[in-house]
């Protein structure tokens, strides 16, 4: 009886230092888990894309160069309009339905603009020259303005147009007309004139372009 109870009691101490460090790991796991769902996000995963610095308005430059890229892609915008405008109407000329026609592509390059600018305040040339449209609070404008933007666009290019649809009927010399390509950049002559060297539809309506940080040079950043 005297081993057995020694036996035992050897048991009972034996299982006391187990039980401790069982105990001990279990905590120890328990602290490592809470450590780890507790363990804080970098910042930067937070950090918005625009800074609180005010970002630096576009050059000349980089607008036109812009508005190069801009005409390759609407040359695609007008064709696919134009594609569909003849098939719905079976028009095998075009001359025919010519107005129609031209309301119609005036629509569509409309869309294109409107719904890029909404969507995140920029096209396809303007992301390749880290380019975007906002408001004087920076912010993407609303649809109405962007749309009121759109059609302001248009008055100076056409006054342009027809001054030199004026001057080659004036001088009688046609190759006066091939000046005409010349007319969508006539919205840069009032950039020479404003203190901020805006375009005139944007010094109307409060927007403006502004250069934003290219991605790249954003995820780097440690």
């Amino acid at each position: 009886m005297h081993g057995e109870s020694e036996r035992h009691a050897g048991r009972e101490v034996d299982c006391k230092p187990k039980a401790r460090r069982g105990g001990f790991f279990c905590r120890r796991m328990i602290s490592g888990i809470i450590a780890i769902r507790l363990k804080p996000i970098p910042c930067r995963l937070f950090m918005p894309e625009s800074s609180t610095a005010p970002l630096p308005l576009a050059n000349r430059w980089r607008r036109f160069s812009s508005m190069m890229y801009e005409g390759v892609l609407l040359f695609a915008v007008v064709y696919l309009a134009s594609y569909l405008f003849d098939t719905l109407t079976q028009s095998r000329s075009g001359m025919t339905l010519r107005a129609a026609r031209q309301f119609i592509v005036f629509l569509a390059i409309g869309v294109y603009f409107v719904v890029s600018w909404r969507y995140s305040g920029q096209t396809l040339p303007m992301k390749t020259w880290n380019l975007r449209l906002v408001d004087k609070d920076g912010q993407v404008p609303r649809p109405g303005r962007l749309a009121l933007r759109y059609l302001l666009l248009w008055p100076v290019p056409l006054a342009a147009a027809l001054l030199v649809k004026g001057l080659s009927l004036a001088t009688g010399l046609g190759a006066l007309d091939l000046l005409i390509i010349l007319a969508p950049f006539s919205v840069f002559l009032w950039t020479w004139f404003d203190r901020d060297r805006l375009f005139l539809h944007d010094r109307l309506l409060g927007t403006r372009l502004v250069v934003v940080p290219s991605r790249r040079k954003t995820t780097d950043k440690p």
